[in-house]
C-alpha cells in the first residue's frame, strides 16, 4: 500500500482471519481461489523485462548488489466510489478489485520491475492472501528467501476507498506485518538469513508499516553496521520515529505532511519545506528526500543548494495508491546505479507518473522500458 500526500490512512491492530480473493487469471484457478466482490476479476499485470531467480548476498556493498527491502504485505481491497461517504451515510460503490500491496512489498516490486536485483524481508499469513502476495511479487522478479509465513495469522489487510480524482483513504490492518517476534530478522548467519542479506546488499529500503523497534531499529542498525545506505520512507504509521531510527539512516523520505509531523514545523510553502528538511540535516543525516505530491518533490543535502523536481503530469490520474512507494523505490534504484542526485530524481518522477495512469498499487509498477521512454520524451 502506498499514500499520496492528500491521502490518509488508519491503522487497526486486530483483524479476523479474512482472505482476499486472489483475481481469476491461471494461478488463481490453480489454487482455487474467486473473484471480486463485484463479479469481475481485478487485473494484476507483471512488469515486463523483470529479472528472476534468488538473489545471493554480495561480500561487500556494491551498485550490482541487491536492494533488500525490509515492510509490509498486505491485501489491498480496492473500493472506487464517486465520492467518499459523509458520517452516517451509505453509498454504492461502482467497483471492488483486490490487488496486491503493502508499502514494502510496493517498493519490492517496482524496484524488480526496473530491472533491480531485489530481495524482499517481510512476513505473511498461512492463508491464501500470503499464497497470493507471494505470487504476486515473485511474478515481478523478487527473491522471497527471506519472506516468511506466520501460522495462525492473517495476511495484512488494507481497505482503500478511491474516488473520482484518483485520490485515496486508505484503513490498514496489520495482520502478519505487525505480528511479533520477527524471528528471522536478526540472525545474521548463513547465507540465506536476513541479517546476511542486508548486511550483503548495496542499499536497505524501509517504511513503517511494521513494528518500528523491533523490525526496523534493528535492520537499520545491522545495514549501518555493515556500511549499507539506509533509505527510510516515512510513510505507514502517524506515530514519532523510533528512538535510533533516524540516527542509523542516510537518506530520509517523507511527504510534506509526515515532515511537518517529525520536525513540529509548518510545511504549506516551499520555504517553510525547505527549513523543515533542513532542521533534519542538523541532526546529521545526509540528505532528506521530500514528496510533494503533484508539486514534485525536492532534495535538501547539507552544505548544497537544494534540487527541485517538478512532477511529470500524466494524461488521466486514474489511482494515486503507490505513487510515492514508486517514487521512493525508483529513486534507490537510480541511485545504487550511480546517477547523479538530480537524475535519480528525474527517473523517480518518471516512475511515479506512469504509477498514477493504472489501477492498483503493486499492479501499477511499471517497468524499465516505460520509464526509459517516457524519459526521452522530454
Amino acid at each position: 500500500m502506498g499514500v499520496h500526500a492528500t491521502g490518509s490512512i488508519l491503522r487497526g491492530n486486530a483483524m479476523r482471519s479474512v482472505a482476499c480473493r486472489p483475481r481469476a487469471n491461471r494461478w488463481a484457478r490453480e489454487h482455487a481461489a474467486s473473484g471480486r466482490g463485484s463479479g469481475r476479476s481485478s487485473v494484476s499485470r507483471p512488469c515486463r523485462g523483470r529479472r528472476r531467480g534468488p538473489v545471493a548476498a554480495a561480500a561487500q556493498p556494491s551498485k550490482d548488489a541487491p536492494l533488500v527491502v525490509v515492510g509490509s504485505a498486505n491485501c489491498d481491497l480496492v473500493l472506487s466510489l464517486d465520492r467518499v461517504p459523509d458520517a452516517g451515510e451509505t453509498l454504492a460503490a461502482r467497483s471492488l478489485e483486490t490487488h496486491p500491496g503493502g508499502k514494502g512489498a510496493n517498493q519490492a516490486a517496482a524496484a524488480a520491475c526496473l530491472g533491480q536485483r531485489t530481495c524482499f524481508v517481510g512476513q505473511v499469513g498461512d492463508d491464501s492472501s500470503g499464497t497470493y502476495m507471494r505470487h504476486e511479487l515473485a511474478a515481478r522478479g523478487v527473491d522471497l528467501a527471506a519472506l516468511r509465513s506466520v501460522p495462525g495469522v492473517p495476511t495484512g489487510t488494507a481497505v482503500i476507498m478511491l474516488d473520482q480524482t484518483g485520490e485515496n483513504r486508505i484503513i490498514i490492518v496489520g495482520g502478519a506485518n505487525t505480528h511479533l517476534p520477527w524471528d528471522h530478522l536478526p540472525q545474521r548467519e548463513g547465507a540465506g538469513s536476513a541479517g546476511a542479506l542486508i548486511a550483503g546488499a548495496g542499499a536497505l529500503l524501509l517504511q513503517r508499516e511494521v513494528p518500528g523497534t523491533e523490525v526496523n531499529v534493528a535492520a537499520a542498525q545491522a545495514a549501518r553496521a555493515a556500511g549499507v545506505h539506509v533509505v527510510l520512507d516515512c510513510g505507514g504509521q502517524e506515530g514519532p520515529l523510533e528512538d535510533g531510527l533516524l540516527e542509523a539512516c542516510d537518506t530520509i523520505s517523507p511527504n510534506e505532511t509526515e515532515l511537518a509531523r517529525m520536525t513540529g514545523l509548518p510545511t504549506a510553502t516551499d520555504a517553510e519545506v525547505l527549513a523543515a528538511a533542513e532542521s533534519m540535516l542538523s541532526d546529521g543525516k545526509r540528505q532528506v528526500l521530500v514528496k510533494l505530491g503533484s508539486k514534485g518533490s525536492v532534495l535538501v543535502r547539507s552544505g548544497e543548494e537544494p534540487i527541485r523536481q517538478p512532477a511529470i503530469p500524466a494524461p488521466e490520474v486514474v489511482d494515486t495508491t503507490g505513487a510515492g512507494d514508486c517514487f521512493t523505490a525508483a529513486f534507490a534504484v537510480a541511485f545504487l546505479e550511480g546517477k547523479a542526485p538530480a537524475e535519480c530524481m528525474r527517473f523517480a518522477a518518471a516512475a511515479a507518473s506512469l504509477c498514477v495512469r493504472r489501477m492498483g498499487a503493486m499492479s501499477s509498477m511499471p517497468s524499465r522500458a516505460e520509464v526509459e521512454a517516457l524519459l526521452r520524451e522530454g
